[in-house]
């Protein structure tokens, strides 16, 4: 059982908001919040402003993600953390791009069947929720990785402004009280009635995390160490014992986040800067633009019939690669050259017919019946010596694995999930995989995650990301098209209503109010089935404009408290 926290008391949330003088809005309504110098867009305005705070300061981007991350670890739990992990695409102001890789790694006690009983059968729900859910954090490690190589400012400065939030506490949102609602039977399953997060949760509420505060001071104090060893590593492996868990000291240790190139390919004269494996998304893209390029999104319009259809082809086949192919490159020999091969997308789409969908039993053959929601986080940021960097960071499920350490102040991944648990058996997100992401002791396993930079001339144009498990995907490629294709702003590109299809299941998820009656009439008289969704994707995206001013687009348009703050 777990013990009650003590809460303390502290309003801060407006007077940390930024004065509105700093970025305007402009007078073109179709327009995001636009700055001269520098922009942060992220999940929550406390965040934001931490970002905003360490740029006027003086920092660069780097410094600010940094900044960024640690405090969505305290104000956004359902996604930010210290107990996941993620992806960062960077581009610095001399126009150098990079990649890190701070995903998860699976236990070296992981094997191959550890979710399945002895008949061979899944286990419903063991890769999900508890203590064998959970990988081995990247996140603390990744962000000392970023600051040892790009930092301008001291590693305590970066922190302290989390270390403030969890310890004098901040004012819970609306959207925050509902998902914390949501989750109060899993709090209680997995952390005990007197959870300190258990209560009747309303916006306005004040909370405090304490005893993250003193987990974030000794990271403060310490860096990686301060996570990876000592007192917090003992809490962790103190969870792990009483839950039945398989992480160890040595696994903790040993975690190294890496320096990977980024992937790049083009797109009708742009530069698309984006991740590798084990990110399936980068590849994703890439291979979906290279097939966009036959088709003349711009004269047919948004999402009408022809562009709807093309769109759900490329992903299709996409997805059903993404499934075969794709894993932790460090396990398994990824055949990149062949999956971003000119030749090889050009056969891959030369069967796509405007006439008629193709099955996917002819794509590939295999059966999903779910696609579950999602949650991800995603900032992006831009300072004004012109260094960008597109990170998201997960941990994995709302809340993770559900299981909060104790004495430590946060909640631990459920990223084993992503692994593919026994191949044509889908995950969470209701994508399946084979033998190329299978678990392995010390592997990364495969993400939908995809931070991306894209360049225009030779200059940045924009840094985009978002949140959304296997949707993750659809949503970049389709911001991209609105951007190039569709002519349209930063922020009418992420308010833009988005579909997403994935191979398996055979269907087409539609937001809410995306087509209209004759364009879903049309498609399905092309064979596709619809599926309605109330929301897709949560972009948190910036465009470089061509007067050099920054245009920061936060989703506004789907529930959250995604905010863009500059100045």
């Amino acid at each position: 059982m777990k013990r009650v926290f003590s809460i303390a008391l502290l309003l801060f949330i407006f007077s940390q908001c930024g004065n509105p003088s700093e970025a305007q809005q402009t007078p073109d309504a179709n327009r995001g919040v636009i700055a001269e110098n520098a922009m942060v867009v992220a999940a929550h305005p406390l965040a934001a402003q931490v970002g905003l705070d360490i740029l006027k300061k003086g920092g660069n981007a780097f410094d600010a993600a940094i900044a960024v991350h640690f405090s969505l670890a305290v104000v956004y739990q359902r996604a930010g953390n210290i107990g996941g992990g993620g992806f960062a695409v960077i581009r610095t102001k001399d126009g150098e791009a990079l990649s890190l890789d701070f995903r998860e790694k699976a236990p070296k006690a992981a094997r191959k069947d550890m979710y399945q009983d002895a008949d061979g059968n899944v286990i419903k729900g063991l890769s999900r929720e508890g203590h064998l859910a959970a990988g081995v954090p990247g996140s603390v490690d990744g962000m000392v990785k970023i600051h040892e190589k790009f930092g301008s400012l001291p590693w305590r400065e970066l922190v302290q402004p989390a270390i403030n939030q969890a310890y004098e506490g901040y004012t819970v949102t609306d959207f925050a009280a509902q998902t914390l609602m949501r989750f109060q039977e899993d709090f209680i399953k997995h952390n005990g009635e007197d959870f300190y997060l258990v209560k009747d949760w309303k916006q306005g509420d004040e909370i405090a995390h304490p005893d993250l505060a003193r987990t974030l001071a000794l990271i403060r104090d310490m860096g990686r160490d301060g996570f990876y060893k000592g007192t917090v590593a003992g809490q962790i492996l103190e969870e792990m014992r009483e839950g039945g868990g398989i992480m160890t000291a040595e696994d903790l240790e040993n975690y190294e986040s890496i320096w990977r190139d980024p992937l790049q390919g083009s797109y009708r004269g742009h530069n698309i800067i984006t991740m590798g494996p084990p990110s399936s998304g980068g590849v994703a893209i890439l291979q979906m633009l290279q097939g966009s390029e036959a088709f003349p999104f711009g004269e047919w319009g948004f999402n009408s019939t022809e562009s709807v259809h093309a769109m759900v082809e490329l992903e299709r086949r996409v997805y059903a690669d993404r499934a075969t192919y794709l894993g932790d490159p460090d396990f398994y020999n990824v055949p990149l050259d062949m999956l971003l091969s000119p030749e090889y997308n050009k056969n891959r789409f030369s069967d796509i017919s405007m006439d008629k969908k193709t099955p996917s039993s002819e794509v590939k053959e295999g059966s999903v019946d779910v696609i579950e929601s999602v949650e991800t986080t995603h900032y992006s940021i831009v300072d004004k010596e012109g260094n960008a960097i597109s990170v998201t960071t997960t941990i994995n499920g709302l809340f993770g694995n559900k299981v909060f350490v104790d004495g430590a102040g946060f909640f631990l991944n459920n990223e084993m999930d992503d692994f593919s648990v026994k191949p044509g058996v889908p995950n969470q997100f209701g994508l399946v995989g084979g033998e190329a992401n299978s678990i392995k002791p010390e592997k990364r396993m495969l993400s939908s995650m995809t931070p991306t930079i894209v360049e225009k001339d030779g200059g940045l144009f924009l840094v985009i990301g978002t949140p959304g498990g296997s949707t993750i995907i659809t949503s970049v490629y389709q911001t991209i098209l609105n951007v190039i294709d569709h002519g349209m702003t930063m922020q009418e590109a992420v308010d833009a209503k988005k579909i997403h299809s994935q191979w398996l299941p055979d269907a087409v998820i539609v937001e809410e109010g995306a087509l209209d009656n004759k364009v879903t009439r049309q498609l399905e008289k092309l064979g596709h089935e619809l599926r309605e969704r109330g929301e897709i994707g949560r972009m948190e995206c910036i465009m470089v404009l061509p007067d050099g001013r920054l245009e920061g687009a936060p989703d506004n348009k789907r529930q959250g408290d995604v905010t863009a703050l500059g100045y």
